[in-house]
């Protein structure tokens, strides 16, 4: 059996005196997506957060993370990305005041030749509005720009937190279909609401409750289970996406999603002695 792309052991996650996580272990497969599931609240962007070195300041982190061999959480956020850690944040956090092709150019990696042809392949909308300021994006144009700045550059695993969310149905199919080519090449740990998606992509699964690990398994397995989809997810099998706010293609987000999701999307960017 292949070793896993990713290891979280016991990972603990206290912020503003809250005890998030509480011991939270799984494992992501090298081949295919793993999604993290769960009611709202229960921690799945808090434990993505935590693997990429995002968790805020005031927050305790405490546990073991690792990518093959390397341990990651003691490393900066700049120096994960680099090493291959892909992260899509949620709700997009795009840098509304730069041009598409501005955003892009921040996430060129130092030392590796960008792949624009991927990502224009997979997303052509990007090319043909490289000029317009990010900001003036539908919702869906800003996700692609999102997904689209990780493929920019070769990654060993990537996270994706709720690419769908707030998504109109066209461009919800449209991000599946590139999720499901991208995940051919490279692992994805996977952060989703919508089942319909969860059924197309995922192959095996992890479902949080009370910020611990309630149960781990083959994703579809789990999705033919109705009763035990409904008691660990409040929703049957056979439903689809229950949003947390309105279902609109337009740009959501908290400040402080919109904050740690641009200190990701900027962490390729040249820095100084890095």
């Amino acid at each position: 059996m292949s070793e896993p792309v990713l290891t979280v052991e016991n990972l603990s996650v206290r912020i503003a005196g809250l005890h998030i996580l509480q011991g939270v272990s799984f494992t992501v497969a090298p081949t295919g997506v793993t999604v993290l599931l769960g009611r709202n609240g229960v921690g799945k962007t808090t434990t993505l957060r935590a693997v990429v070195g995002l968790t805020p300041r005031n927050g305790e982190v405490r546990g073991t993370v690792r990518m093959g061999a390397q341990s990651l959480l003691s490393q900066r956020t700049h120096r994960l990305v680099r090493g291959g850690l892909g992260y899509v944040p949620e709700d997009r956090c795009v840098f509304a005041g730069l041009t598409v092709a501005e955003n892009l150019r921040l996430a060129e990696r130092r030392g590796t030749r960008p792949a624009y042809d991927r990502v224009f392949a997979l997303f052509p909308e990007l090319d043909r509005r490289s000029r317009q300021r990010a900001g003036s994006l539908s919702g869906g144009q800003q996700q692609m720009l999102a997904i689209g700045r990780v493929l920019l550059n070769d990654n060993r695993l990537l996270l994706v937190d709720e690419p769908t969310k707030g998504l109109a149905p066209k461009v919800v199919t449209e991000v599946a279909e590139v999720l499901e080519r991208v995940a051919e090449s490279v692992p994805v740990l996977l952060v989703e609401q919508n089942l319909a998606v969860v059924r197309r992509l995922a192959r095996d699964a992890v479902v949080l409750a009370a910020g611990r690990v309630a149960w781990a398994g083959d994703a579809q397995e789990l999705l033919l289970e109705t009763a035990l989809t409904r008691s660990l997810l409040g929703v049957g099998s056979a439903e689809g996406h229950q949003p947390a706010g309105p279902a609109t293609d337009q740009p959501v987000g908290s400040a402080t999603d919109r904050v740690a999701g641009r200190r990701a999307a900027a962490a390729s960017a040249p820095e100084d002695g890095s």
